[in-house]
């Protein structure tokens, strides 16, 4: 019986929770991007109904001029430099949203169409090299139109999932680092990969952001100059920084994949050529040298740890090169408590998704899976949705009784850590921050499984699939936010 008791006392004692991690403030310059459309986007579905009511036929003039719209003000972006609140950045995105739902109805000019908005992205860019990027105008502009842009495409790839190519390549970006082929694609030493997971913590770290977005990823790319052999530098939550093959990075599944380079013409890199292959190397080395551990709080000023954005970032500020030029803010309160019960403690940083509005890098090309396209939608949705739940002050709740064993657990990891074996919870998340983590996972996926039903039903009532603002109403009607 005394050994008993003591089994109660120790569990009760392991049940105790503890004082809440505390929550940073959030930063000083962090303000949340809303787009405040609600109305346009539901026009923009009725505009779709219309096109299909009326025919293809009808729709030929109106997708001729709708075309001939983009390339006017494409054009007129090659003629000047522009400010980022110019009036034609308004006109261009006005005409792309409007003409997405008339392809999308009627893809005879898809491809055409797709191939506008990939150059409104290659021409915004070109256009930010002038722009002072820190601040609130390019920022806002830069989303706009790179995260609008491939939203707009994406709504009606889900229409046609097979009449748009997956892999897109962007104009020339010459690099004189090793280079290989993987997939198609001609990778060089010191590329970065940003791409977007399955798991539900990959979304949330997609859309966990002033500027929601579609990125949860980064990995740095080392080709090695004798074999032309192709590694990926990378940072997992689970097992800390690794480094894997081109197979084993592609193992893990990807649902898009975004390829960027360092510009050649800039300064640094026109000096000397090899920098971004001397940032790989290094980066590898430090990885085969010994144990580096996950990055909870996201601080990317501390080199000892490193979460994935870091391992690119601190690789190449070694090469006295700035990434990410205008950083990442966190600042809506719900999300920053949710973050910090995650380990989180830095809520201005790098994130993935914002890698791609740096004008010192080029999208060498971007794949994304037809087939999960609609997953990646709903993932985002279920997301958006619990977010404005935590917004509302939902927590993340995990059952008391499961504390003790996941203290344990917990334990016995650090135990293994000591023999450089990973254990089943990670080095550096607390016990309390793996259950949260389990159990948003479990809440996501379930809410993930009602959207889905409701966006099939919804297919079947209405002969296309849901477009967002319909995904993120089944979201919120599922629970992904108290009512």
């Amino acid at each position: 019986m005394a050994a008993v008791g003591a089994l109660a006392t120790l569990f009760l004692v392991l049940a105790i929770p503890g004082p809440e991690p505390e929550v940073e403030p959030a930063p000083a310059r962090g303000a949340v991007f809303a787009w405040n459309r609600d109305a346009f986007w539901r026009a923009l579905e009725t505009r779709f109904a219309a096109t299909r009511r009326a025919g293809c036929e009808a729709a030929g003039p109106e997708t001729a001029r709708g075309l001939a719209a983009i390339t006017r003000h494409l054009t007129a972006l090659d003629r000047r430099a522009s400010a980022p609140d110019a009036p034609v950045f308004d006109s261009l995105e006005t005409a792309l949203f409007t003409l997405g739902p008339v392809v999308a109805a009627c893809p005879a000019r898809l491809r055409e169409f797709v191939a506008l908005a990939n150059r409104t992205r290659e021409k915004v860019k070109l256009q930010s090299r002038r722009w002072d990027v820190s601040t609130d105008a390019a920022r806002r502009r830069l989303y706009r139109a790179l995260y609008g842009s491939r939203g707009v495409v994406e709504e009606a790839m889900l229409h046609h999932p097979d009449s748009v190519s997956a892999l897109y390549v962007g104009a020339e970006a010459p690099s004189a680092t090793p280079s290989t082929v993987v997939q198609g694609v001609r990778i060089h030493s010191g590329d970065i990969l940003v791409s977007r997971g399955g798991f539900p913590t990959s979304a949330l770290i997609a859309r966990g952001n002033d500027y929601p977005g579609n990125f949860s990823h980064v990995a740095l790319v080392h080709v090695d100059s004798a074999t032309g052999a192709a590694s990926t530098v990378e940072a997992h939550i689970e097992s800390g920084v690794l480094v894997a093959t081109p197979q084993q990075y592609l193992a893990d599944k990807k649902l898009r994949i975004l390829v960027l380079r360092l510009r050649a013409d800039l300064p640094r890199l026109a000096a000397e050529p090899l920098l971004p292959h001397r940032a790989a190397a290094a980066a590898l080395a430090r990885a085969r040298a010994g144990r580096i551990p996950y990055d909870f709080a996201m601080d990317y000023t501390d080199p000892s740890k490193l979460f994935c954005s870091e391992v690119a970032s601190a690789a190449y500020r070694a090469e006295a090169v700035t990434l990410w030029t205008g950083h990442s803010t966190l600042s809506a309160p719900g999300l920053r408590r949710w973050l910090a019960a995650f380990g989180v403690r830095h809520f201005e940083t790098q994130e993935p998704s914002d890698l791609e509005y740096d004008p010192q890098l080029a999208v060498v090309a971007e794949w994304r899976d037809p087939a999960w396209l609609l997953r990646d939608h709903v993932d985002n949705a279920v997301i958006d949705a619990m977010l404005e739940g935590a917004e509302r002050g939902d927590v993340l709740a995990y059952a008391w009784y499961a504390l003790p064993l996941a203290r344990l657990a917990k334990g016995y990891s650090w135990v293994l850590e000591l023999f450089g074996k990973v254990g089943p919870v990670p080095e550096g998340m607390p016990a309390r921050a793996a259950l949260r983590n389990k159990a948003f996972s479990a809440r996501q996926r379930a809410l993930a499984a009602r959207v889905f039903a409701g966006a099939e039903r919804f297919t079947a009532e209405s002969g296309y699939p849901p477009p967002y603002w319909v995904l993120l109403d089944l979201a919120r009607a599922a629970g992904g936010a108290p009512r």
